[in-house]
């Protein structure tokens, strides 16, 4: 090595050791005041992303945007996700928009969901609008996108952390982009930012030949514990989990696999318990339309998809209310979903909720309850979905860590 190449290298080496130094001093620092701020580590208010459950006094949430939304191709996951009637739809329309009057309508429904949330004093952000019907290519498969329109699906917050979901279907890979500006700014200003694994989604995750030509072959399935998502590599979306405190409850279902669900367990222990859950659903994807936690100890429980642990709660002294059957008629197109979406409500905090406001009966269960309804009407933009609480991720509810779980 020559002079001219050692004084280069000794001062590349001497630079780069000083970059460590300040590095290690730096969070050695940070992690100093991070330690002297409080040794209980529930007090992260300082964090402009704090949420422990979903019930306390809401403060600031992400609502989606229904904006160049994109029929995702009908591949075997999506097969699987979906009713038999509207497989014809998505073998027709796969890789190009939604119906346009039909997403102009929905755009319209949230853009009045967000300033009814505002009037209730809540600061709305919004994700990017993005165009999802640009192809895309892994060095495993080839898709177009989805939407950006449920960040319940794929953000969960679990105190001062957002954790980015992998998710599982193809469609779905590249959605976080349209987060990521929020993100970095919730990072930039003290928040936890982790992004679980990501997976290759190659077509070993997917089980190629599931079998699912009626409701009764997806009982028989769901039965035995067989999904379209193999356990080739860990795989969740957010709206699996449903947080209550230091309890966690989750599902294995159609996107959601064991080694996700273990990914979130080591990920979150010892703070955190993560519980599996199940019911008797012939298709599950996310859990907030069949076990939807409400309060302190009370939960509402979908009485067409009992929960085969329910007698757990009820021994630990929650209330189970049962919601009454959904209003939304037979006719109206939900691409994506059953009619329960009726139950899939966002707390604004323990007395205050946000429902449909076509569903009148389920009004009445909230208010025997004693929990007062805010009223939108989102029936196009159920169509492509997701309720409030699918088209909602709480980023800051004023409240602390506890237990409600024993």
């Amino acid at each position: 090595m020559n002079a001219c190449n050692t004084m280069s290298h000794h001062k590349m080496s001497k630079g780069l050791v000083g970059w460590v130094q300040r590095t290690f001093q730096s969070t050695q620092a940070a992690a100093a005041t991070q330690n002297a701020r409080t040794a209980d580590d529930t007090v992260t208010q300082d964090s402009p992303v704090c949420s422990y459950n979903e019930w306390d006094p809401l403060e600031e949430v992400i609502v989606g945007r229904p904006e160049n939304a994109c029929v995702p191709p009908f591949t075997v996951e999506v097969k699987a996700n979906t009713y038999e009637k509207y497989w014809p739809f998505y073998q027709k329309h796969g890789g190009n928009i939604f119906p346009p009057e039909h997403v102009k309508k929905a755009i319209a429904e949230i853009e009045e969901m967000c300033n009814i949330l505002r009037h209730e004093g809540v600061n709305v952000q919004r994700p990017e609008v993005m165009d999802w019907s640009v192809p895309y290519k892994t060095p495993d498969f080839e898709s177009t996108g989805l939407y950006a329109a449920m960040p319940r699906d794929i953000l969960l917050v679990v105190g001062n952390e957002i954790i980015e979901a992998p998710m599982a279907w193809r469609s779905r890979f590249f959605e976080y982009r349209a987060y990521r500006p929020l993100i970095k700014d919730y990072f930039r200003r003290g928040a936890k930012w982790t992004t679980a694994p990501k997976p290759t989604m190659a077509d070993e995750l997917y089980d190629q030949e599931y079998p699912i030509r009626t409701v009764e072959d997806r009982h028989k399935l769901a039965a035995q514990g067989k999904f379209v998502t193999t356990e080739f590599e860990p795989c969740f979306d957010a709206a699996d989990f449903m947080r209550a405190g230091r309890d966690i409850f989750a599902q294995r279902s159609q996107v959601t696999n064991y080694l996700g669900i273990e990914w979130m367990r080591r990920h979150l222990a010892p703070e955190y318990k993560v519980h599996v859950i199940s019911f008797k659903d012939p298709n599950p994807m996310h859990i907030d339309a069949t076990f939807n936690i409400i309060g302190p100890g009370l939960v509402l429980s979908n009485p067409d998809r009992p929960c085969h642990q329910i007698d757990l709660f009820k021994k630990a002294g929650w209330t189970v209310a049962t919601p009454p059957t959904p209003l939304i008629p037979d006719d109206h197109p939900l691409w994506m979903s059953s009619k329960w979406l009726s139950m899939n409500v966002l707390m604004l905090d323990e007395k205050r909720v946000m429902v449909d406001a076509n569903e009148t009966s389920i009004h009445k269960m909230f208010e025997k309850l004693g929990i007062s309804t805010v009223k939108v009407s989102i029936r196009h933009a159920n169509s492509l979905g997701g309720g409030f609480h699918c088209w909602t991720c709480d980023i800051r509810r004023r409240g602390t860590l506890q237990s409600y779980f024993s």
